[in-house]
């Protein structure tokens, strides 16, 4: 739409060039067609050399846009963001559009439904009840296990295994507050997308993007009931065990283990070939090559002798 309707709609005011509005991106990856936003001063760096045809900030900040930039000015930009987020929002499933393609090689079992524009390739094996919207392209030889749900714009692989009721592609959870502590949803614009022989267990869940990409990387397996948030970046053949959370944004090196009940907290980055043991929980970037256990997350040899300690304490003080 355009700047000006989508002022408007928000009850901003805009300065600059009024121009068309197709989507919303980061500042990093937007281009002349895309909004960004700036909530944290920490990357005015980013804005100063964005490529978006408009921002939503703050008139403290405006002065840093790059020439033929538009501003849409708010005191809040996430919240203004979220808002926005709505009018962008891709359609649930489509009425129209190219019809499926199936290869004739291809298996589809009863109930399986199809979204416009999905394409699925050779050797395919979709079981019965699984759901692949629009615009889903499914590798040769994958396969797809009762009530797998793809949302609409993923890429799944070849040789890619997905068990029952694993979910790929739904909204992340991503919300704004307002001063009065309501949580206005952010609608996520992106998308998931699994490498090849990428193995996704029962009933886990992968986040779409809220703008570009949730990248699994080849050879990844993943077991039953994991989460992992949206705009995450799994590496190459990682081990990811039941039970595990990987909160929005996080990135993992290449063969990253994490054990079974372990967890991240946003925005951070686990090294290649390091092991998280399990019940570990992760608030800061590691280093790569190295175990660790715990919460506060330690070296897990270091975590295996605070225990031993604090047993050896106890058994010591039981009389007092």
């Amino acid at each position: 739409m355009k700047l000006s309707a989508l002022a408007d709609l928000l009850a901003l005011e805009y300065t600059g060039e009024d121009k068309e509005i197709s989507r919303l991106d980061t500042l990093a990856d937007a281009d002349a067609s895309a909004l960004g936003f700036l909530e944290n001063s920490r990357y005015l760096d980013a804005l100063r050399t964005t490529g978006a045809g408009a921002v939503l900030v703050t008139k403290e900040h405006c002065n840093a846009l790059p020439k033929g930039c538009s501003a849409l000015l708010t005191p809040t930009p996430q919240l203004s963001m979220a808002y926005a987020s709505l009018f962008f929002a891709p359609l649930l499933a489509a009425t129209q559009g190219k019809e499926p393609k199936v290869d004739p090689s291809a298996t589809l079992f009863p109930h399986v439904y199809l979204g416009k524009g999905a394409v699925i390739e050779a050797n395919v094996t979709v079981m019965a009840g699984a759901y692949i919207g629009d615009d889903v392209h499914v590798g040769e030889g994958s396969i797809l296990h009762p009530g797998v749900v793809l949302y609409p714009k993923t890429k799944v692989g070849k040789r890619c295994h997905i068990l029952a009721n694993a979910v790929v592609g739904s909204d992340g959870f991503g919300y704004a507050h307002t001063a009065k502590g309501e949580h206005i949803k952010i609608y996520h614009t992106g998308n998931v997308v699994l490498e090849d022989d990428v193995e996704i267990g029962a009933c886990t869940t992968i986040d779409r993007a809220v703008f570009g990409t949730t990248c699994i990387r080849k050879g990844t397996k993943i077991d039953n009931l994991v989460q992992i948030g949206h705009n995450c970046q799994i590496g190459a053949g990682c081990i990811i065990v039941s039970q595990t959370g990987i909160s929005g944004s996080s990135t993992l090196g290449r063969n990253v283990v994490m054990g079974g009940q372990s967890a991240t907290s946003g925005h951070l980055h686990i090294g290649d070939f390091a092991t998280i043991a399990a019940r570990g929980g992760v608030t800061k970037s590691l280093e790569g090559g190295k175990t660790y256990g715990g919460f506060p997350l330690v070296l897990q040899k270091d975590w295996l002798k605070l225990q031993a300690k604090i047993l050896k304490f106890f058994n010591t003080n039981k009389g007092d």
